[in-house]
């Protein structure tokens, strides 16, 4: 049984690492291949987890594992803002002054479309009304018009792509 622990906690981090490295995007604004990518991950490392013990008690303790680790990570996230950068990323700004930030959006694996669709949603018609577009670290994206300025000058928080004296 403690062998199926370590080997669950190894493909933990491993998809952790792995999924941190693919970007950020929300169930939601899942493509139909990133869908399919996770639901082969989950059937590719199952045997990697639980050897060759495919017994309940195997299984039961291969989840319990995951259960703990994810308990782990998250209490972590909570208390360390360097844990919290590392594991879950900073937001990333994608537009600045209604001027589209292509090193951004490569970076951060957004297609001009995601960028357009989400401004959509936030019911913005042209590039050129917005004065910051954010890249949320859960994939979401934050919209601040340029008639919407906010009245504080600097965030408490850094956000990736602006210096820190020109937020």
């Amino acid at each position: 049984m403690i062998e199926i622990a370590v080997r669950t906690s190894i493909v933990y981090l491993a998809l952790l690492l792995g999924l941190r490295l693919m970007g950020k995007r929300q169930v939601g604004q899942l493509t139909t291949f990133d869908f399919l990518l996770l639901l082969l991950l989950s059937n590719a490392v199952q045997n990697a987890m639980t050897g060759p013990d495919t017994s309940i008690v195997g299984g039961l303790v291969a989840a319990g594992t995951l259960f703990a680790l994810n308990v782990i990570i998250a209490g972590i996230v909570r208390r360390s803002t360097k844990a919290e950068h590392i594991i879950e990323g900073s937001p990333a700004l994608l537009i600045r002054h209604g001027q589209i930030l292509n090193q951004s959006l490569v970076r951060e694996g957004i297609t001009r479309d995601d960028l357009l669709r989400a401004l959509r949603e936030h019911g913005v018609d042209t590039v050129e009304e917005v004065r910051a577009a954010i890249l949320e670290v859960d994939g979401s994206v934050s919209v601040v018009k340029e008639d919407e300025a906010p009245s504080v000058p600097m965030p408490h928080h850094h956000i990736r792509g602006i210096p820190r004296r020109a937020q």
